[in-house]
């Protein structure tokens, strides 16, 4: 009976050392799987890497305080990714391209359209009346009172209705632009029955312009807009007729496309 106790004894091996074992295991498993894809990292996040298990150890010390050692994968699949992320990042920036591109592109449509409406001007000899500028704002075109309307008057001129007509035929574009069209005097008050103030008189005649562009049927109405500045826009000093001159004006402005539609 005492030799049979004895071999059952035998059959009960304690087994509990498997559990810290695999454990070991465990983190010896999650170590290496961490590094190889940790691979290619740099060492501010291997250091991070490296504290996070010294936690898990207890806050112990060993193998993981040596110096990393850049991990040079058996082939290629890192390098891929990689690319693969560099990728990703240059399509991010592509609208912003796209945009500046774009831009350039309006910019140098609006200048040829510039050359075409000044090439009108000399063909007409109407260089003291009229002027294009392009702007941060758009191509301007400018256009003197003495060549649109009679002095204290808002109403187009027959020779103005004219100007305004060939004017509107620029203004065709494809896809179609918005337009401003902007009335200014110069300081002198003005107060009659019909204009009580330089305000009203701007307003009359910007709007009265564009009221002649718009009878271009290719135009779009909703596109355009009209403003009325009175003196307080001057382009000269109104302290002599010739500044006087200059600020007494109606002003068209093309403007550019928006970049981001």
């Amino acid at each position: 009976m005492r030799k049979k106790r004895h071999e059952d004894h035998d059959e009960h091996v304690d087994e509990s050392w498997l559990i810290p074992y695999a454990d070991m295991l465990t983190l010896l498993l999650a170590l290496f799987i961490v590094l190889f894809a940790a691979s290619t990292v740099d060492a501010k996040k291997y250091e991070a890497i490296t504290r996070s298990f010294e936690e898990v150890l207890n806050g112990g010390t060993g193998v993981l305080e040596s110096e990393p050692s850049v991990m040079k994968p058996e082939d290629d699949s890192f390098v891929g990714l990689t690319e693969e992320i560099e990728d990703k990042e240059d399509v991010e920036e592509l609208p912003e391209e796209k945009d500046e591109e774009k831009l350039e592109e309006d910019l140098h449509n609006l200048q040829e359209l510039k050359e075409r409406i000044d090439q009108y001007i000399s063909k007409q000899s109407l260089d003291s009346y009229l002027q294009t500028s392009l702007t941060e704002e758009g191509l301007l075109i400018t256009i003197k009172e003495a060549a649109l309307f009679n002095s204290g008057q808002a109403y187009l001129t027959n020779d103005a209705k004219g100007i305004a007509s060939e004017i509107s035929r620029f203004l065709v574009t494809d896809p179609a632009r918005n337009i401003t069209v902007t009335g200014h005097t110069d300081n002198k008050p003005i107060k009659t029955s019909q204009y009580p103030s330089n305000w009203h008189l701007s307003s009359d005649r910007a709007l009265n312009f564009m009221t002649e562009l718009l009878k271009n049927s290719k135009l779009d109405p909703q596109l355009f807009s009209f403003t009325g500045y009175g003196e307080y826009r001057p382009v000269a000093s109104n302290d002599s007729e010739k500044g006087r001159t200059k600020n007494r004006r109606v002003e068209v402005l093309i403007l550019p496309y928006d970049v981001e539609n």
